[in-house]
């Protein structure tokens, strides 16, 4: 068994020491004898640990989870909404709080860590909707004397695996429709930024959550094997790289769970000639280099069409001295460090690798300042006259790397978008409201933009990608989040008078 941390129920904006599991509706001492390091990725230094679970207490959490499941379920929609709109007030009151965690332990600098809490908070919002959202259907007098109706119910016990890149965001993308429709939730946060999901747990209990609806389990791939095989849970999400997210869709399946699983991305920005060249440049840096390229929705690839690769090449060069990169703690920042050392030194090496294989390296970020401080940090890079057969071009860098594919024909941007692997976001640059229309209908791509770089969704409609982006049926919260996270169930309903009742073996018809 586990031990409760004491005091068990004080809320605080300070780090620990040693980041716990929250299991039954209070922080929870690891025992399994595991850690992880947590580093400050602006100064490079161990910041604290966070305890990894064992079998044990996975099984521990999903026991507190799924015995306060028929409570909740029971708690009425009045009362359910009441207390999130009181989770949504608190975090919005809150939100500095969460983007400090965002900042010590992600290195977001503070305008994209505020927007990434108030990107949750949109979820949040949504979720407060939830008695329009769960209406059902009725057909009255479908046959004589019988009417039916459609009602959804939740799961039972629904699990979100959640990604380093957005530990605020991505967990409120989920937890807020699973447990507003009436589920109880386990979250396993990225064990690399991992003190934000402990904090969103203080809050969600000071909303009025029961103990055991909303729990955290920290650790690595432990914690998740034993989530997806775990008989009683019933759901999992989960937003990473498209290798694991196979291995989660794969499993969790063959589990009998219902499972959504978002992979990797390799986003395309089609720039035609008729583009407004500085529009299209402020919007590929913006959406390359923003939260340092670690987006899913980041723009990674620009498809420069016929002639205008040169003077967008040389807009967008002259605008990556202006970065301001730098820490967190620097009000002036825009870009902050990579998450960790190893992953920074990864994706640089795409660098070198794409000079090696031909392509022309127009600015490297190993060359900016920050590169030499403690930090991860790697300055923006861009590379010209990359191929579709380069290794820059084939991975997912996920991180502060732009290239630029010249091409001489939209029919040839349009093949690359649909030929690559992952089909999660694009966007195209034009004047030309045919070309945007037909762009629209001829990509195979599950987000598009028409002169909007990153073209994530508002919590009312749903977010995801086709092809290798995506392992499942459903996309991310809304509309589709609340199919995800409930099951129809359809009623056939008579009160007939008992005088008129006889015995029919013929098959159910309409009469």
């Amino acid at each position: 068994m586990t031990q409760v941390v004491e005091p068990d129920i004080q809320r605080t904006s300070a780090p620990s020491e040693t980041v716990p599991h929250w299991i039954g509706g209070r922080r929870v001492a690891g025992t399994s004898g595991r850690q992880g390091p947590v580093y400050n990725p602006a100064t490079g230094e161990l910041a604290r640990h966070v305890d990894f679970a064992s079998i044990d207490e996975v099984n521990e959490a999903v026991a507190a989870a799924k015995a306060a499941f028929p409570g909740w379920r029971a708690t009425s929609l009045s009362k359910r909404t009441d207390i999130m709109f009181r989770i949504r007030n608190l975090v919005d009151a809150h939100r500095k709080d969460i983007a400090g965690f965002l900042t010590a332990e992600h290195g977001k600098v503070p305008s994209d860590a505020l927007g990434e809490v108030a990107r949750g908070i949109e979820n949040l919002e949504f979720a407060t909707g939830i008695p329009n959202l769960l209406k059902g259907g009725f057909s009255e007098q479908v046959s004589t004397g019988i009417d039916v109706y459609q009602i959804r119910q939740p799961l039972g016990v629904a699990a979100g695996i959640t990604p380093f890149n957005f530990p605020a965001m991505v967990p409120m993308w989920m937890f807020a429709n699973a447990i507003a429709c009436g589920n109880t939730f386990i979250l396993k946060p990225s064990e690399k930024d991992p003190s934000a999901s402990i904090f969103i747990a203080e809050l969600l209990r000071e909303a009025g959550v029961p103990d055991g609806v909303f729990n955290v389990i920290q650790g690595d791939k432990v914690a998740v094997d034993r989530i997806l095989e775990h008989p009683d849970i019933a759901a999992v999400s989960f937003v990473g790289s498209t290798p694991i997210a196979r291995y989660i869709y794969e499993t969790g399946t063959r589990h009998g769970k219902r499972v959504q699983a978002l992979g990797g991305a390799k986003n395309h920005m089609v720039v035609l000639p008729d583009a407004d060249i500085d529009m299209a440049a402020d919007a590929a840096v913006s959406a390359a280099y923003g939260s340092s390229g670690e987006r899913c929705m980041a723009i990674s690839v620009v498809l420069a069409v016929g002639g205008v690769a040169d003077p967008l090449v040389d807009a967008i060069t002259s605008r990556l001295p202006k970065i301001n990169v730098g820490p967190g703690t620097d009000e002036h920042a825009q870009m902050g460090p990579l998450v960790t050392r190893e992953h920074r030194d990864k994706v640089a090496s795409y660098l070198d690798r794409g000079r090696d294989q031909g392509a022309s390296v127009i600015v490297d970020g190993r060359e900016h300042d920050s590169y030499r401080s403690a930090g991860f940090f790697l300055g923006p890079s861009l590379i010209d006259r990359v191929t579709p057969d380069m290794d820059s071009y084939c991975n997912e860098i996920f991180g502060p790397v732009l290239e630029v594919v010249r091409v001489q024909t939209y029919d040839e941007a349009v093949r690359l978008v649909n030929d690559n692997q992952y089909g999660n976001g694009t966007a195209i640059f034009t004047r030309d409201g045919g070309a945007a229309r037909q762009y629209q209908f001829d990509v195979n791509v599950g987000m598009v933009g028409i002169n909007v770089p990153i073209p994530v969704p508002v919590a009312y409609y749903s977010f995801g990608g086709w092809k290798s982006s995506l392992f499942g049926d459903l996309h991310m919260y809304g509309p589709e989040g609340i199919q995800f996270y409930t099951r129809a169930k359809v009623v056939t309903a008579r009160w007939p008078d008992p005088g008129t009742s006889q015995v029919d073996l013929g098959f159910p018809r309409t009469r």
